[in-house]
């Protein structure tokens, strides 16, 4: 479960992401796209075309990976 404790950033990946991808495949975006490490303490937020759909990547003694949909309406991000 998310324990915003262990949190120390938040990143938003700029862009449209295929939310078809699973963990590995976006742990390898935050390395390759982000530059980042997919291992610390942070959460990595990505958002698909249509805005109405959010997967954050997170670590904590292994990967979660949280999945949002909005039925109606779309998230508030302007890119």
């Amino acid at each position: 479960m998310l324990n915003i404790d262990k949190v120390d950033n938040v990143y938003l990946a700029c862009g449209a992401t295929d939310l078809r991808k699973s963990i590995d495949g976006l742990a390898v975006l935050v390395k390759s796209s982000l530059k980042l490490d997919p291992y610390e303490k942070a959460l990595f937020v990505f958002c698909n075309r249509s805005k109405n759909r959010l997967k954050i990547l997170h670590y904590d003694n292994g990967f979660w990976l949280y999945y949002h949909r909005k039925d109606n309406g779309r998230f508030n991000i302007n890119r």
